[in-house]
């Protein structure tokens, strides 16, 4: 009976321990304790006793009293956070991939009574089962989804664990898988995969690189060809604006110049100071014959400075002769002014020809 219980469910002990063959290693006893009457059951440990071969109640840590011969320890379940290496095994995935993996798994028993007499060997029994749904759940993925989703396979491998185990007591906390091993010759196209993926990327960057890099020059030429022309149209209004203050300022000069010059010829001998300033200007001018042009056009007695002389003042006194006053008698005054016009051309002609 007591290698039986060893065997059965009550595998789960504190003290020892012994490997199955084709099982994972498992925790055993080399003897249940006995009926001493007066019994101290540890801590996070469950004892189970039956009464007459029937089950009769669960000890609980402490003191704990019991009647001999009829009452017997059938089975000691401990309460701790039991690791089992999960052996490995081959699976094949959604694209017929062969692949090597073993894990790790943590359970707690949450029910010592279902331990006991729900399941031969608790641990035989979830180990087995995270087996086969092991196989199940990557069988739903491919090789690369594989590593990407390990996460969410772990979790999947305990949530399948879960719903099978429930009515044995047991609770997986965690699956974790330990290491996946690739068939050579995967693992080589595998590692030529990532190769190209990397030199993809880095023509892709490469590539990308160029572009915005002409796009740069591109907006830097345009930019550039943009402030050149604002520049230039700043400049031409500028230039506009400064000439056109230029005109207004010489206007304004020449305007200011002919109003100073007409109230000076109002004034006591403006005439004859008119006459002085177009003498000198006259022989200015002649001075200056024959130094722009080869053509010169010579008076009949250039050596006759006072004739010359004479001869300007004579155009002066002709052009600024006053119209005769009145407006009672327009007509006259037109003849008059006719006639005085007429003398002044035929002054003019007059020192052309001389």
């Amino acid at each position: 009976m007591l290698a039986r219980a060893a065997r059965g469910t009550g595998a789960l002990l504190l003290r020892g321990s012994v490997q199955a063959p084709g099982r994972a290693p498992r925790r055993a006893s080399s003897g249940l304790p006995r009926n001493t009457v007066v019994l101290f059951v540890p801590q996070q440990e469950a004892w189970v006793v039956e009464r007459m071969g029937r089950f009769h109640r669960i000890l609980e840590p402490g003191l704990n009293v019991l009647i001999p011969v009829l009452d017997r320890i059938r089975y000691v379940q401990s309460l701790k956070e039991i690791v089992i290496n999960v052996p490995e095994q081959s699976a094949v995935t959604l694209d017929n991939v062969t692949l090597q993996i073993d894990g790790v798994l943590y359970l707690r028993i949450m029910d010592p009574y279902k331990a006991s007499y729900g399941v031969e060997d608790p641990e035989y029994a979830v180990t087995q089962l995270a087996q086969t749904t092991m196989r199940s759940e990557l069988g739903k993925l491919s090789l690369d989804k594989v590593f990407r989703e390990r996460e969410s396979l772990n979790a999947n491998i305990v949530d399948a664990i879960n719903q099978a185990a429930d009515c044995w007591g047991i609770r997986c906390l965690r699956y974790e898988i330990k290491d996946i091993h690739v068939p050579p010759r995967v693992k080589e196209s595998m590692q030529m995969q990532v190769e190209a993926e990397r030199r993809k990327r880095a023509t892709v960057l490469e590539s990308e690189g160029t572009r915005e890099s002409a796009i740069n020059v591109a907006e830097g030429k345009k930019q550039a060809q943009i402030l050149a022309s604002e520049a230039e149209k700043a400049e031409q209004i500028n230039q506009a604006a400064g000439e056109a203050s230029a005109v207004l300022a010489k206007a304004k000069a020449k305007a200011e110049a002919i109003r100073i010059l007409a109230a000076a010829l109002t004034q006591h001998n403006g005439d004859a100071a008119a006459s002085l300033t177009v003498a000198e200007q006259y022989v200015s001018a002649f001075s200056k014959l024959a130094k722009d042009s080869n053509t010169v056009l010579l008076p009949s007695n250039p050596g006759d400075v006072t004739s010359m002389v004479a001869q300007a003042m004579g155009v002066y006194g002709a052009l600024t002769k006053a119209p005769v006053p009145g407006a009672q008698n327009s007509v006259t005054s037109r003849n008059n002014r006719d006639g005085s016009t007429d003398a002044s051309l035929e002054e003019l002609d007059r020192v052309k020809l001389s």
